[in-house]
């Protein structure tokens, strides 16, 4: 009689893991494989990016790690657990901004204390005071002191960036999931936001997750980049970023950064059958 075959497990030093999985959207005719066999594996409080061409999976992987989609095949563990089988704390910020335009500024910040367990049981208790001097805080943090009470249609567009950050942080996730949130933005804009998003992750060590194209924005904030190449997408290789913290722009131009970001390219530009494992 054979051996039941035993479950899979999450390594021990594991926040997020990805084992063997694969994703394929839509049936017969219609059916695109986007995502072939990946494992990846994070630690608590780690940063890693995602780079790669459009349609290589990357926004994949984020949905998959968040639970809005499932696995064809293989597993998504978080927190040691098979995904959706208990809740994480979880935030998200897009190359849009997404702010709801008739509430101010803090109130839109403060929408996941009304939401999240276990914030949202406090929430008409907490609402005008360590809630409210929670979002202040956060928002002098980045650099928004003195907006709290503007509307997003009184902002510009690097200002209502920093607030969705905010938004996306102050309910203390244990997951941060960036999906391309710099984009939209001016380089110099994009710059700034950058060391930001540094001095957040270095006080409060969420674990990230960002999906990008910037390899400049993935050298700079990630410790480790997963390479990822074309539809059916997969991860190719992983480089670990060595630069002391906290970076700066200046580190951008050095000879070792350059060179990281120039190998970086060369991997996503080459064609897929003279990658290698």
């Amino acid at each position: 009689m054979l051996a039941p075959a035993s479950s899979p497990r999450a390594h021990a030093d594991a926040f997020v893991e990805l084992q063997k999985v694969t994703h394929t959207y839509g049936r017969g005719d219609k059916e695109v494989r986007a995502l072939e066999s990946t494992d990846l594996r994070i630690e608590k409080g780690d940063f890693i990016a995602l780079v790669g061409p459009s349609g290589c999976g990357k926004s994949t992987i984020l949905k998959l790690v968040t639970g809005l989609i499932n696995a064809s095949s293989g597993v998504v563990f978080v927190a040691g657990r098979e995904v959706t089988a208990e809740p994480v704390r979880v935030g998200m910020a897009f190359q849009n901004p997404t702010l709801l335009p008739w509430l101010t500024l803090r109130d839109n910040v403060m929408l996941p204390l009304k939401i999240v367990a276990p914030f949202r049981q406090e929430y008409r208790a907490k609402r005008r005071s360590e809630f409210r001097d929670r979002v202040d805080a956060l928002l002098a943090q980045v650099g928004l002191a003195g907006f709290a009470d503007k509307y997003p249609w009184q902002l510009s567009g690097g200002m209502m960036q920093r607030a969705s950050l905010c938004r996306a942080l102050v309910h203390e996730p244990q997951l941060l999931m960036l999906d391309e949130p710099f984009g939209a933005l001016d380089q110099f804009t994009r710059e700034e936001l950058w060391g930001i998003m540094q001095e957040l992750w270095m006080t409060r060590r969420p674990t990230v997750l960002l999906v990008t194209h910037d390899l400049k924005e993935a050298a700079y904030l990630a410790n480790r980049i997963c390479v990822m190449q074309a539809r059916p997408g997969r991860i190719i290789q992983e480089s670990v970023v060595g630069f002391a913290r906290p970076r700066t722009i200046a580190l951008s131009y050095d000879p070792e950064f350059v060179t990281l970001t120039q190998r970086l390219r060369e991997l996503i530009m080459r064609p897929a059958k003279e990658t290698v494992q």
